[in-house]
């Protein structure tokens, strides 16, 4: 389908994150997904690495951003291009929080750091 309605986006909320799509498979993407990744001030997510690149778009606020060895800041307007299989952490700005759109192929799956396999993640099927 060409146009994906806005109430058919999806909104998924962690105690980390609320995530809202806007495409997937699932929603009518042949094969990309696209969301939107809402953090309260403070909030981190957990360690984890994804099987498919990812990219972020920061919209509002700010991050600390761990991915492999490095440690960036991100800010609006900046954009992080996460490779697969590299772990990552993604802390929202305590002042302000963290507003971000983001890209991957729709069904990557997310792999925690204690190895587990999380699947395909609802946000992005």
């Amino acid at each position: 389908m060409p146009v994906i309605r806005s109430a058919e986006a999806r909104r998924h909320e962690t105690p980390n994150a609320v995530t809202t799509t806007f495409a997937s498979p699932s929603l009518g993407g042949s094969g990309q997904s696209l969301w939107r990744v809402e953090m309260a001030p403070g909030a981190a997510g957990p360690l984890h690495a994804f099987d498919a690149e990812q990219v972020w778009t920061v919209l509002a606020g700010g991050a600390t951003v761990e991915l492999g060895e490095e440690t960036f800041a991100v800010a609006p307007g900046d954009t992080l291009v996460m490779p697969p299989h590299v772990p990552r952490r993604v802390t929202a700005d305590p002042a302000g929080g963290f507003t971000a759109v983001v890209t991957a192929p729709g069904g990557a799956v997310a792999l925690l750091a204690d190895g587990t396999v999380h699947g395909v993640p609802a946000w992005i099927a």
